[in-house]
């Protein structure tokens, strides 16, 4: 049975409300990186209690997002390029671990789901032109439907929950379109093919490559920036 993705949590209580709202503003970086949070003003305009401020930043901590200092308070996360090129290794070993798991625990039902994705995908007009592979929440969705085909709870935990929104705040500051659409498209195809002949060491080393691949195409980029 699929596992839920922890991303994707109900809003009940007001602290998942709040956390949901600033976890937003982090991302599409309405709130600055590195800016100081003042609990003060935040509760005033939530019009919420400190204690259930607490409980939303204690989350958003634990998401990456906000760090905590010592006679400094808390702040939002400062995007670097060394957190950006340490995510990718972190990605690169754990999503090809997953990918691995993915090609023995995934059903088949998610099999031809992935398929019918990558054939909706295929349709895009900015792919077809070699301009862009651009998917729902950055270039994840291929990636965390492999990862939730780990069933592994553990991975989806990490690369799911705790990573997930962090990667999306580094794509969205850094802005990184990638040159790379047919390619990747085409590594995607190749991973899902693995997966579906339950090849799971061919699975993770396609996978680690894919996320290699992105990781030199950025600090490519970096250097001719440079």
């Amino acid at each position: 049975m699929p596992l839920n993705n922890p991303t994707r949590q109900p809003l009940v209580t007001t602290a998942d409300k709040v956390f949901d709202q600033m976890q937003r503003a982090i991302v599409e970086g309405e709130i600055k990186p590195g800016s100081k949070i003042s609990e003060p003003e935040l509760a005033k305009q939530f019009e919420i209690s400190r204690s259930t401020l607490r409980e939303a930043l204690n989350r958003l901590e634990k998401c990456h997002l906000v760090e905590r200092k010592p006679n400094v308070g808390s702040r939002v996360v400062e995007c670097t390029i060394e957190g950006l090129l340490e995510i990718y290794v972190v990605r690169e070993a754990l999503e090809g671990m997953a990918c691995r798991q993915a090609a023995q625990n995934m059903t088949d039902q998610e099999i031809v789901d992935m398929q019918d994705m990558l054939k909706q995908h295929a349709s895009a007009q900015e792919l077809k032109d070699g301009i862009s592979y651009y998917q729902e929440e950055g270039d994840l969705d291929f990636h965390y439907k492999v990862i939730l085909g780990s069933h592994n709870q553990q991975l989806i935990n990490i690369l799911c929950g705790q990573l997930y929104h962090l990667v999306r705040m580094y794509r969205i500051q850094f802005g990184m379109n990638s040159p790379r659409a047919t390619r990747a498209f085409a590594e995607h195809s190749n991973i899902i093919q693995a997966i579906a002949d339950r090849d799971g060491e061919l699975a993770e080393l396609l996978m680690r490559r894919h996320i290699g691949a992105s990781r030199k195409n950025i600090e490519k980029k970096i250097a001719e920036l440079g």
